[in-house]
This record gives C-alpha cells, structure tokens and sequence, in this order.
C-alpha cells in the first residue's frame, strides 16, 4: 500500500463513519473513524519512507501497530506534535479522546451516541481534529 491509497482509505474511512454515525450506528462509525486516523498516520510514515532505501525494522515494526500513539511516534511526529498540544487546548482535549483507540474496538458493542460523536469531532474538527493536523505532514 502507498501514501496515496493510505490517504484515499483515510478519507473514505471517515465518510463510512459519518455515514455509520447520522445512521445510528455508533459502535462501527468509532471504530472505522480510528481507522481513518490510523491510515493517515501510516500515510505520514509513507511519505517519510526513501524510495529504494532498506526498510529500518524498528520503524517496519512500529507502522505495522494499530496503537495511535505508537504510530504517532514512528511518523516523527511527536515533537511537532507537543508544540501544537501546548498552544492549543483544543488539540490537546481532542488528543485525549483519541489516544486509547485501537483495532481492539471492532469487539466493541457499547459505544454511545455521544461517544460516537465526541470521537468523530475529536478527528475531524477543521481547526483541531487530529486529522486536520495530520493532513499538513501526510
């Protein structure tokens, strides 16, 4: 898979989780939306991968995670990432309802509607959703 399908199956994973979300259900619209998140973290570790250059293990290992966090750090990203979290709450408020999402939420059936939505504006909100940040180094 390249950066431009990672970046294509971001965006449509968050259209099947709007879709999931204004139709009720909640459950799959939070696990796809982790998803949309998870495709753009890996489409930043794309861009940062030389074409012809051996693959570092350590970072082969790390993209192959569905751990958000792990992704963000394997994407070096994390420095940047701290400096927008200190100069924006929002980002930061947002961050925290992202972070513990991982592919383990497919098993999940109690997510409320609010849950659903909170998470969706956690990832998508045009001045501070995770994915909105993203987009700038992916």
């Amino acid at each position: 898979m390249n950066r431009a399908e990672l970046q294509k199956l971001s965006r449509l994973r968050a259209r099947e989780a709007k879709t999931l979300l204004d139709t009720g259900y909640f459950c799959g619209s939070y696990y796809l939306m982790g998803y949309a998140v998870e495709c753009a973290l890996k489409a930043v570790i794309a861009r940062r991968t030389q074409r012809y250059d051996f693959p570092n293990k350590k970072l082969a290992i790390e993209s192959h995670s569905h751990d958000l966090a792990c992704l963000l750090r394997a994407a070096g990203l994390q420095e940047k990432f701290d400096l927008a979290l200190r100069g924006a709450p929002e980002l930061r408020n947002h961050w925290r309802q992202i972070w513990q999402w991982n592919g383990g939420w497919r098993y999940t059936l109690n997510v409320s509607e609010a849950q659903a939505r909170d998470f969706h504006h956690a990832c998508t909100d045009r001045k501070y959703g995770l994915l909105s940040w993203l987009k700038a180094y992916w």
